[in-house]
């Protein structure tokens, strides 16, 4: 493999400031964060507006996704190819025109597609992120950028709901996408001003391995995230979920073994995996993920329906977690350079479990608001804990031209933990509401809610319960990331 470095003066690695960089970079990441969330607390209004079918405003969310998970392994590589800041600012470009698109449009179908190129778009973005902060920053403080890294995802998605429930209160919900536009339109210009042009890597490409890896992920993210709404059986025609699902497993396993056949060079290097931590990472990322995505139904379901809350006011719940979670991210950030990754990750993963399984205690009609407040407090602290060393972790020890490769692989397995978290919840809340005497489809749910109870006092306490429950198997999947992270080793940075 040849490398041909791009002669500019920033080219140089060693003269970077890599700080503002690191600004203009969060400032895209958290933008196209929120935009995997701000549109739930939408659906009522986008309902009503466009004269829509619920199963309709759920692939709002889901072609989103969809766009998202499906191409990020082959952006990254992408980057690797082309330079990072190039794909950075050509995703940047489109998710912002794509924004402005799906705030203008005056149907579900044309708001449906400009999610599809928007959600494109922020595949470009994210592994682009990563990948810039594993080459500026050297390893020994690549914890205290990465901490950044992490808060900016854990926030952003609390951010999400609390943001879209006062657009949408405040103006309409065409505004959750205008928002976007002078936010896209700042950081492209911090982008052009401080993000360097780095080094590129002359990449033969690989591209059975982007139809294989695309098409692969496809059937899978589609079948897992869209089988509840065909309660897991037939799509179209002889298509049927679970055909999708097996089918997306199969040719991925085929696209693991050309990976491995291919003598030339892969898309996914499998050498990424002979490192312990970083296989570990995307084991640990993948289960944090599924968590905190599944977490946010039931939790937002009991806030309006049992206890009549607003969009904004169920968004206020998490308020506790976000301030926890900025507030400790520059004090983990430093610890994340000095202490080993495994007794820092550790305390977040039981943190986060423990603090699961007290909210679930507490998600009764009549709880507190405080007695809410505390375990969303905690459970912020201890994610704190999670984010950002899994990242530095993640990345500490890849040599620098895998860096998009490596980052590429990382938020796919991260974007795949939160379609499983999602059709997950949607199955348990099933069951327990069944379980409770209940019958209740959850895509619905916003329907009805204008903070006022939309369930009859007799069903108040049943639902609750039932929602209590659901929440339970987000920390047993906690444990999954929680054995992850015991066996990660010292990296070599610190090891040196």
């Amino acid at each position: 493999m040849t490398q041909s470095a791009t002669p500019t003066p920033t080219s140089s690695v060693e003269d970077i400031n890599p700080w503002p960089a690191l600004w203009a970079l969060v400032l895209g990441f958290f933008m196209i964060m929120v935009d995997t969330t701000i549109v739930t607390v939408a659906t009522p209004a986008i309902i009503e507006d466009l004269d829509a079918e619920v199963n309709a405003v759920v692939w709002v969310t889901s072609a989103y996704l969809l766009a998202y998970a499906v191409p990020v392994m082959i952006t990254g590589r992408l980057g690797d190819r082309f330079g990072p800041k190039n794909l950075y600012l050509i995703g940047m470009v489109v998710f912002t025109l794509a924004s402005l698109w799906c705030g203008l449009t005056s149907s579900i179908e044309g708001l449906i597609l400009a999610r599809v190129v928007q959600g494109f778009g922020a595949s470009m973005i994210t592994p682009q992120t990563m990948a810039i902060i594993t080459r500026i920053f050297p390893a020994d403080r690549r914890g205290q950028a990465m901490s950044l890294w992490g808060a900016t995802a854990g926030v952003a998605l609390l951010v999400g709901p609390l943001l879209g429930g006062i657009l949408v209160d405040a103006f309409s919900w065409e505004w959750i996408f205008f928002i976007n536009i002078p936010v896209g339109i700042i950081g492209i210009a911090l982008a052009l001003r401080n993000v360097p042009s780095l080094p590129t890597h002359q990449h033969k490409f690989d591209w059975l391995g982007v139809v294989l890896s695309g098409v692969g992920m496809f059937l899978l993210v589609f079948g897992i995230q869209e089988g509840h709404q065909y309660d897991w059986g037939k799509v179209t025609g002889f298509l049927t979920v679970p055909m999708l699902i097996v089918g997306g497993i199969v040719v991925l396993v085929l696209f693991v073994l050309w990976q491995h056949y291919n003598k030339q060079e892969p898309l996914v290097p499998l050498s990424l995996f002979r490192d312990r931590n970083y296989s570990l990472a995307n084991i640990a990322i993948s289960s944090i993920s599924f968590t905190f995505t599944a977490l946010g139904f039931p939790l937002m379901l009991h806030a309006q329906l049992v206890r009549g809350y607003s969009p904004t006011e169920s968004a206020l719940l998490m308020v506790p977690m976000a301030l926890l979670s900025i507030v400790l991210a520059a004090p983990v950030g430093k610890l994340t350079d000095r202490v080993h990754p495994r007794h820092l990750c550790s305390v977040g993963f039981a943190t986060v479990g423990i603090s699961l399984v007290w909210l679930s205690m507490v998600t009764t009609p009549d709880s507190a608001v405080w007695e809410l407040a505390l375990p969303m407090g905690l459970m912020g602290a201890g994610s704190a804990a999670i984010w950002a060393p899994l990242g530095a972790t993640a990345t500490r020890n890849l040599p620098m031209q895998m860096a998009g490769a490596g980052s590429g692989v990382y938020n796919a397995t991260r974007q795949v933990g939160a379609v499983l978290g999602s059709a997950a919840i949607a199955l348990f809340m099933d069951a327990r509401l069944s379980a409770n005497g209940l019958t209740f489809d959850p895509s619905k749910a916003p329907e009805g809610t204008a903070g006022g109870a939309a369930l009859p006092p007799e069903a108040l306490d049943p639902f609750a319960t039932a929602m209590g429950q659901s929440m339970l198997i987000a920390p047993a999947v906690i444990l999954i990331g929680l054995a992850a992270v015991l066996c990660f080793a010292r990296p070599k940075a610190a090891v040196r």
